[in-house]
């Protein structure tokens, strides 16, 4: 069944299920496609697992970094009226999760990063796509994935016609900027949130040392990888990664 985004007051978002709130949050070039498979099994085992769309190019340029994105989630979960929420947050999206959890820590169960930003952003403005070349566009798309038949033509189409806009253009670039900015290396240490870090062993975004780097920095990590898998774990082997973060629930109590 095809998800749909719900809308309410300023906020579209995917709801499914009963139980401890799952909020995910998705990367630059992603979206509630990208989670369908975890939406699916953690709604059906005791989760309510809500997908808010981030406004990545909607807001005003001023509010256009990690920063105002941790704060929209923040004010999103206010709105739902969630007391702690467990955050789940791929490449941008783990980034944003890890800002929103220095920021307002009172809000946090747990938190889930896979391939997640933070640490090494060369990945997100070094070789910006060139506007136009389509096959430049899917050779960088396929890139993404350990298996480069998962970047489907409707996956490539997407991230073209966000590489043609001008405006989506200018503000991608803006968000790697303020990616960089707001690395985490000096907050990590301090952050005591029970954390599970999953992650490809052949993601060529954000490589495998970046997550072993997360782990030693942060207090209370668990590291988790996936063979045979790329920068979108959830994706790409989702059955595999829904065992693992269930299995991470049940051991932490969340």
């Amino acid at each position: 069944m095809e998800k749909i985004y719900k809308k309410e007051g300023r906020y579209s978002y995917y709801e499914a299920g009963e139980g401890t709130p799952i909020v995910v949050l998705h990367g630059l070039m992603g979206g509630l496609s990208n989670f369908g498979e975890v939406a699916d099994y953690f709604s059906k085992n005791g989760y309510k697992v809500v997908i808010p769309e981030l406004p990545l190019y909607s807001q005003n340029i001023l509010k256009t970094n990690v920063k105002s994105f941790a704060k929209y989630v923040k004010d999103f979960i206010t709105f739902k009226g969630f007391d702690r929420v467990i955050l789940l947050g791929n490449s941008l999206g783990g980034h944003i999760a890890l800002y929103h959890s220095k920021m307002y820590p009172e809000k946090i169960a747990g938190l889930v990063i896979t391939g997640s930003s933070g640490l090494y952003e060369s990945a997100m403005g070094d070789s910006y796509p060139k506007r136009g070349n389509y096959e430049y566009i899917k050779e960088k798309t396929e890139v993404v994935f350990y298996d480069p038949k998962i970047a489907t033509k409707e996956i490539v189409d997407e991230v073209f016609a966000i590489v043609n806009d001008r405006i989506k253009v200018i503000k991608t670039l803006t968000i790697a900027k303020s990616a960089i900015r707001h690395n985490m290396a000096k907050d990590l240490p301090k952050m005591h949130e029970k954390t599970c870090i999953i992650w490809g062993k052949n993601d060529k975004v954000t490589p495998p040392d970046v997550a072993e780097e997360f782990h030693r920095l942060m207090p209370n990590s668990s590291l988790y990888w996936i063979d045979k898998c790329g920068h979108a774990a959830m994706m790409e082997q989702p059955e595999e990664f829904n065992r693992i973060l269930h299995e991470w629930l049940k051991e932490v109590h969340l």
